[in-house]
């Protein structure tokens, strides 16, 4: 089967945090989120049955492959959807947290299962969650969960995008090569293609977030990403916090509140630009 080329890069990817601004500053004001970031952080902080009840279900796609979709409160379709793609730790209860939130701003958000239903409880479990991921099925359930969110009658999305950090950081980047039809990707400290050449396909804006301490993913390589982006054409924004890698993850140990509050900012105001238009 035809595995994942970046499996070194990943099994540096270890948690979340740092403090900082970005390195570029967005002309258009930046949206408040829905949730704030104190909220945001307290839902990590509290005992698992403590927590905020989910808001979201459990949907099958065609292949078989399970998702968590949380739609807005008393919304009605047709709705921008947003798919979520989890961290390499896979679909835990942070991710639903972060499908929550974005629900609670307007989206359809869909995240999507890409480890058949498996949690990994430390880094070597998700190294090796990582290593069994097929590039092809993970790819075949991203396209099954875009067009979940163009079919459902509950969802009938006339925009779509793709959200994920770390693991799903690239898998986000690697939904708008797949998908042309996406209008927005983001990817949070997500392992990026340097080839302008692979790049090109993208239809989507592009929006990538990163941290300077991030020995994961050296600036050389954000400046080769950015510089390959703009000679495939593709409409895109780096965004650079002085953070570590996962800063924008609550629920891990390098987890930064000024940073992720400020990236979250500004994705918040980007997402709204791209699929709320």
């Amino acid at each position: 089967m035809k595995r994942l080329t970046w499996v070194l890069a990943a099994a540096l990817m270890l948690g979340a945090c740092a403090t900082g601004k970005p390195s570029e500053v967005d002309r258009t004001p930046s949206a408040t989120g829905a949730v704030s970031e104190e909220e945001f952080k307290a839902m990590h902080t509290l005992r698992t049955d403590a927590a905020p009840a989910r808001k979201g279900v459990e949907v099958t796609l065609p292949g078989g492959a399970k998702g968590y979709l949380s739609l807005p409160e008393n919304a009605k379709g047709p709705l921008p959807g947003i798919i979520v793609i989890h961290e390499w730790w896979g679909l835990n209860e942070h991710v639903q947290h972060w499908t929550d939130r974005l629900a609670a701003e307007g989206y359809a958000a869909l995240a999507v299962d890409l480890y058949g239903g498996k949690v990994a409880a430390n880094p070597d479990e998700a190294l090796a969650l990582v290593k069994a991921v097929d590039a092809d099925q993970a790819t075949k359930t991203l396209l099954e969960a875009h067009a979940f969110l163009k079919g459902d009658p509950r969802i009938q999305a006339p925009r779509t995008g793709s959200i994920g950090w770390c693991f799903g950081g690239g898998w986000s980047l690697r939904t708008a090569m797949a998908v042309p039809e996406l209008s927005a990707a983001v990817l949070y400290y997500g392992h990026p293609v340097t080839d302008a050449q692979q790049l090109s396909t993208i239809k989507a804006q592009v929006l990538g977030v990163f941290g300077t301490k991030d020995k994961s993913i050296p600036q050389e390589t954000v400046r080769a990403f950015e510089k390959a982006l703009d000679e495939a054409g593709v409409r895109s924004r780096i965004l650079e916090y002085d953070a570590d890698h996962a800063f924008a993850n609550p629920s891990g140990g390098r987890y930064d509140e000024r940073s992720a509050a400020a990236a979250w900012a500004e994705t918040s105001a980007f997402l709204a630009r791209t699929l709320k238009r």
